[in-house]
């Protein structure tokens, strides 16, 4: 079975959870914030993520999956901007990768994500190095 909170919670967490939390995100190891544009309406859009280093990049847990718009706007976009940990990161060559075991995750994080049924992660790498984050 494949990652999935409901589309309903997914709907709130657009609605009230990311706006509540996206300052703290930016600002919190784990936690991050992508910064996107619609693929059609050309909006930008900030989502706030569960983000994990690795090698030349970071990974992201997919807790709904890759059919979310955002993962879908990364993907058509060649890339996004990350901010996590007070830096902005310029990000590229995005890719879905399944892991099945969560090993691209700090190993303390794998039974929350084994709960939640996260077997899907976006990897990205990383083009530039870390400047400090202006967006708000």
């Amino acid at each position: 079975m494949s990652t999935r909170l409901d589309r309903r919670t997914a709907q709130f967490n657009r609605r009230v959870t990311n706006r509540l939390t996206r300052p703290l995100a930016r600002r919190l190891p784990g936690f991050g914030v992508v910064v996107h544009r619609g693929r059609r309406s050309e909006h930008q859009f900030q989502t706030p993520v569960n983000v994990f280093t690795a090698p030349g990049g970071y990974v992201i847990a997919l807790t709904y999956g890759a059919e979310s718009d955002w993962v879908k706007n990364v993907i058509a976009a060649g890339g996004c901007e990350l901010i996590t940990c007070g830096h902005c990161h310029q990000l590229t060559s995005p890719e879905i990768v399944r892991d099945d075991k969560q090993r691209s995750v700090p190993r303390v994080l794998r039974p929350f994500l084994r709960f939640m049924r996260v077997t899907e992660f976006l990897r990205l790498d990383r083009t530039t190095h870390a400047a400090r984050a202006s967006h708000t």
